[in-house]
Order: C-alpha cells, then sequence, then structure tokens
C-alpha cells in the first residue's frame, strides 16, 4: 500500500530564476510538481521525503531555459488487488457506493455487498433529510455520505495518471465501521 521510492523528475528553470536562490526555488518547485500526482507505475506521490540530487543543470539552446533532472525519495500509495482498506463514503447511488480511500475513489457494486441493501432515496428522520443511502434489511446499519467503511480491493485498472478500483464488502469484518 504504502511504499518509500526513489524517483527522478526533470524541471525547467526559466533564466529569470538563475541566481542566489535558484536551489530553493528548485526545491519549492519539486514538490509542487510532483506531491499528490498519480503516476501508473508507481501510484500516488503523497509526499516527498528527501532531496537526493538537483543534477547539474544544462541550459537548452533556443529558449535559454536550464534542464535540471532532480532524483528524490518520496511515500508513494499503491493499491493491491486483496487489500483491505478503510475509507468514507463520498457519493451512493442505486448502483452502489463510491468511497474514498486517501487520493483513490472505490467503487463498491449493490451486487458484492454483503448483506441485502435497501435502497432509500429520500429518507427523513424528524424532518432530516439524510440523502441517498442504503439501509442493510439484517441490521440496522445505513450506508450514507459520510460513513466509515472497511472494504476490501477486487480489482484495479492503471492509467498513465490515474487509478481505478472495485471494492467488496461481502467478507467477514467488511462493512461500516463503527
Amino acid at each position: 500500500m504504502f511504499f518509500i521510492k526513489e524517483l527522478s523528475h526533470t524541471i525547467l528553470l526559466h533564466p529569470s530564476y538563475f541566481g542566489p536562490r535558484m536551489l530553493q526555488y528548485l526545491e519549492s518547485k519539486l514538490y509542487a510538481d510532483v506531491e499528490g500526482t498519480c503516476s501508473g507505475q508507481f501510484g500516488y506521490i503523497i509526499a516527498v521525503v528527501s532531496i537526493l540530487d538537483i543534477g547539474k543543470g544544462m541550459v537548452l539552446s533556443g529558449s535559454g531555459q536550464a534542464e535540471f533532472i532532480t532524483r528524490y525519495r518520496a511515500i508513494v500509495f499503491k493499491p493491491f488487488k486483496g487489500e483491505v482498506v478503510d475509507g468514507v463514503v463520498n457519493n451512493v447511488n442505486k448502483m452502489g457506493f463510491f468511497a474514498d480511500v486517501g487520493p483513490l475513489t472505490v467503487f463498491v457494486s449493490h451486487q458484492v455487498r454483503h448483506s441485502p441493501l435497501v435502497s432509500i432515496t429520500s429518507f427523513r428522520i424528524t424532518n432530516l433529510f439524510l440523502g441517498p443511502s442504503l439501509l442493510t434489511a439484517s441490521s440496522p446499519q445505513i450506508i450514507e455520505k459520510n460513513t466509515k467503511v472497511r472494504l476490501k480491493i477486487v480489482g484495479t485498472r492503471v492509467d498513465a495518471t490515474e487509478i481505478f478500483a472495485i471494492g467488496t464488502i461481502k467478507e467477514d469484518h467488511l462493512g461500516v465501521i463503527d
């Protein structure tokens, strides 16, 4: 799930930034460019832990910009099939629900839930509209927005800049977390 990886990133620096504070600018640009992004190969880059080497800049002909190949160590988040994770429901619809697991959004279909769930589109308690929710038939657990759930990832699809996942709560010890 979480790993520390050594990665590299190329930074282009405009000539107006050449000067005594160039190294500080390169470091802040590295943090801004890579933190919070997703690489299909390595996963979500959560945080840069340390900068290993900024590298020697090479001035590009024609533009005057300098190219720096930086090596750094970062904490990355890469989900795998079969992992059990905790998340927060962010959307419920008639097909299932979506849960946020850090930067990853996991879809749980109504067909892969533990017990039969009844869809409630306008559930009211003392005139308070709760919005779309799912209610288990066997116990009084309601899955609605901001509900904490434990789920198992059953599949992932990786694109160049995004990771998609499908989950289930159909096994023991999975479902709503109190």
